[in-house]
């Protein structure tokens, strides 16, 4: 259901964000990002003069070309519209990315290569998202190519086979474990999916042995 009715108010930013995940003809996936700003009201800025009510505030777009193993092969960012003239020249420092792996650490990894004063705080910002979206969109493919061409499409799709089969592809559920509220190690998905891990109040007793 949506948010309970708000007090009173006035807007006054928009932040959109969509991030998109491709299979491309060659093998490898492209994550796509693109991220505005915009303000309700206008405002004057020394480097564009003024800035419209509704005009892009920030329009930035970022690309991460990933292997099957979430290895980054390249990366393309682009600032089309920033609040400073010098803004757009921390994009290709972007490129900087190529060569790591998006798993644990990725983030601090990235951080050093492209924080401070030789990135940009939005782009930095979309990694952890894309990251995400990597492994939203990798991880499933990979998955639904295996099950097709064993025989099993019709367990494809948010069935449990296909989703725990993901899940080893992440590292296995040792990584996902109690990680949010349906991965809960007491809750009735790991009970469902992973018997063996589940630790309820109903879990059932380990028959002794004869």
């Amino acid at each position: 259901m949506p948010l309970s009715q708000p007090a009173a108010r006035e807007h006054l930013h928009t932040r959109a964000i969509e991030i998109n995940g491709y299979r491309r003809a060659d093998g490898l996936f492209d994550i796509e990002a693109h991220l505005t700003d915009r303000k309700s009201y206008g405002m004057a800025n020394v480097d564009r003069g003024y800035i419209e009510a509704g005009e892009l505030l920030h329009d930035l777009w970022m690309r991460l070309t990933v292997d099957e193993h979430l290895h980054i092969t390249a990366v393309e960012a682009v600032s089309d519209e920033t609040p400073y003239k010098l803004c757009p020249a921390a994009a290709p420092n972007f490129a900087r990315l190529t060569g790591l792996q998006i798993k644990g650490g990725f983030l601090r990894e990235a951080t050093r290569l492209v924080g401070g004063t030789v990135g940009c705080t939005h782009l930095r910002e979309l990694l952890q998202q894309m990251a995400t979206t990597a492994y939203q969109t990798v991880n499933p493919s990979r998955v639904r190519r295996e099950m097709a061409a064993e025989g099993k499409a019709g367990e494809q799709h948010g069935s449990d086979a296909f989703d725990k089969r993901i899940t080893e592809k992440w590292g296995g559920v040792s990584k996902i474990l109690n990680t949010c509220l349906a991965y809960d190690e007491k809750g009735p998905l790991v009970q469902r999916r992973w018997p063996n891990l589940y630790i309820g109040p109903d879990r059932m007793p380990e028959t002794a042995a004869e």
